[in-house]
């Protein structure tokens, strides 16, 4: 298939790889100088407007935040007849329905499909893929689905793919949160704290976060950028507002939420997410 990757950044580029090495041809789009010279170099040719990009069957989007999918597709609402759109960043149950309708007005189907694994994961494509959608338009994509993951049916609606990524986002924001927490108290009670997380993370106590992130946190400089605090604060905040929508008590989410917000304010939102653990010093 001939496929428009957007967004082929830390974790887009991988992704793109991955499809082109399953056969596929794959352009790239994105609006940064560095990004593109990167993706290119790494073999996704990139260009810096869709319009540039060649006429695509497939186009999939792994954008930051719901305001920069709506503005590209705002863009390009009049060019994607009869293209098939895998929306797979995390935007929020509502923004992939509305832009979903857009789409959809516009002659494309459209697929919800949202990954979780990070980085480490899009890079050997093992990435879990939540997608909802028509069916028979789940079936179309799945050439491409499956060469970045392991493919997950969540239903035939747009928006709960996003729903179940933001219940995985919760989880990732209280995981990551309380991992940092107790690092610290492992160093407030006199001990190592590299040797209480090798002691804990394989049993009862542990997570993949714990194990994933506790090394970076314990690292002390800063590390490889996988996932930035400035995501989680968007992560986390779309899953409190899911929250909102339909009432859910989230007294756990709210304060990993504040963690990260507060790091970001302290000026560590482009980096790790492993850094929230500098709000306890």
């Amino acid at each position: 298939m001939k496929v428009t990757f957007v967004g082929v950044g830390a974790i887009g580029l991988p992704m793109a790889l991955r499809i082109k090495h399953a056969g596929h041809e794959v352009t790239g789009i994105d609006v940064s100088a560095a990004v593109i010279a990167n993706a290119t170099s790494s073999g996704i040719e990139t260009v810096n407007n869709f319009a540039n990009a060649p006429g695509a069957d497939v186009v999939v989007v792994m954008v930051a935040t719901p305001d920069q999918l709506a503005g590209l597709i705002a863009r390009v609402s009049g060019m994607v007849q009869g293209q098939l759109w895998l929306i797979m960043s995390t935007v929020g149950p509502q923004s992939v329905r509305d832009q979903g309708e857009i789409l959809q007005r516009g002659g494309a189907r459209v697929v919800d499909a949202p990954v979780t694994g990070g980085v480490a994961r899009a890079r050997t494509g093992e990435l879990v893929i939540f997608a909802a959608g028509d069916p028979g338009d789940i079936a179309n994509a799945a050439p491409i689905l499956k060469a970045m993951g392991t493919v997950r049916v969540t239903g035939q609606r747009l928006g709960d793919g996003q729903s179940i990524k933001v219940v995985n986002q919760h989880l990732c924001s209280v995981h990551i949160a309380a991992a940092a927490e107790a690092l610290t108290l492992a160093r407030s009670l006199g001990l190592d704290p590299a040797t209480v997380l090798e002691f804990v993370e394989k049993g009862a106590a542990g997570s993949w976060m714990l194990s994933d992130r506790g090394p970076r946190m314990l690292a002390g400089t800063d590390v490889e950028v996988t996932s930035t605090i400035n995501i989680f604060v968007k992560d986390s905040g779309l899953a409190m507002a899911a929250g909102e929508s339909c009432g859910a008590q989230l007294p756990l989410l709210t304060i990993a939420h504040e963690r990260f917000c507060r790091a970001a304010d302290a000026g560590l939102g482009l980096r790790d997410d492993s850094r929230v653990i500098e709000t306890w010093s």
